[in-house]
C-alpha cells in the first residue's frame, strides 16, 4: 500500500484542531458541571495517550465527577499521564500514594512522584515534597531540604509554603538558613533538577 502525504498532511490538519476543540468543548463542560459531555470529549482523546485528557478523567474518578468515585480509574488515567511527564499528574499520583487513595499509602512513592512534579516547577509538589523532608516521610528529615522546598513554592506564589517555612526556620540555626537558601538559589539555576 503507497501513502498519499500530501493528503494524510491535509487530513491531519484536519483532525488535530478537531482534538484540540473537543478538549476545550470538554472542559467548558466540565467547568459548566456538565460531567456526562465532559466525559464524552475527553474519553476518546484520553484512550488515544492525550495526557491532558487523561488527567481530567483521572480528576472526575478521584472526585467522582459525574462518575462514581473510582480510585483505581483515577489511578489508571492519572499514571498514563505521568508517564507522560505531565506535571499535574504526577503531584495527583503524588497525592494518592501519600494519602493512600486507591493504593496502600507509601510515602516513598508519594516522594518519587512529588519530585519528578517540582522538577517541572509545581509549586504545589514543591510544598508536598518540603513536607515530606520536614517530617522524615519517604525521604530522610532534613529541615535544610525541607526550608529550601518551602522557599522555592513559596516564590512560585505557594502561600502556605512562607508560613510553614517559617517554622522550619525556627528549629534551624542562622547559618543553616543560609545554607538552605543558597540550595534554593542553586536548584532554581538548574531548574530544579537534581536537587
Amino acid at each position: 500500500m503507497q501513502f498519499n502525504f500530501p493528503l494524510l498532511l491535509i487530513l491531519l490538519s484536519l483532525t488535530l484542531p478537531s482534538l484540540a476543540g473537543d478538549f476545550e468543548k470538554g472542559l467548558t463542560a466540565y467547568q459548566a458541571g456538565d460531567y456526562p459531555t465532559a466525559l464524552l470529549r475527553w474519553m476518546p482523546l484520553a484512550e488515544g495517550g492525550d495526557a491532558s485528557a487523561q488527567l481530567k478523567l483521572g480528576t472526575m474518578y478521584d472526585k467522582g465527577k459525574g462518575v462514581p468515585q473510582e480510585y483505581n480509574n483515577a489511578m489508571k488515567w492519572y499514571t498514563r499521564a505521568a508517564e507522560q511527564a505531565n506535571a499535574d499528574a504526577q503531584f495527583s499520583l503524588g497525592v494518592m500514594y501519600h494519602k493512600g487513595k486507591g493504593v496502600l499509602q507509601d510515602y516513598n512513592i508519594a516522594a518519587k512522584w512529588y519530585q519528578l512534579a517540582a522538577e517541572q516547577a509545581s509549586a504545589q509538589a514543591q510544598f508536598y515534597l518540603g513536607v515530606m523532608y520536614h517530617r522524615g516521610a519517604g525521604v530522610v528529615q532534613d529541615n535544610l531540604y525541607a526550608h529550601m522546598w518551602f522557599d522555592i513554592s513559596a516564590s512560585l506564589g505557594n502561600r502556605n509554603a512562607s508560613e510553614i517555612k517559617a517554622i522550619v526556620a525556627k528549629r534551624m540555626t542562622p547559618t543553616d538558613i543560609s545554607k538552605a537558601r543558597q540550595l534554593a538559589r542553586e536548584c532554581v539555576a538548574k531548574n530544579y533538577k537534581g536537587c
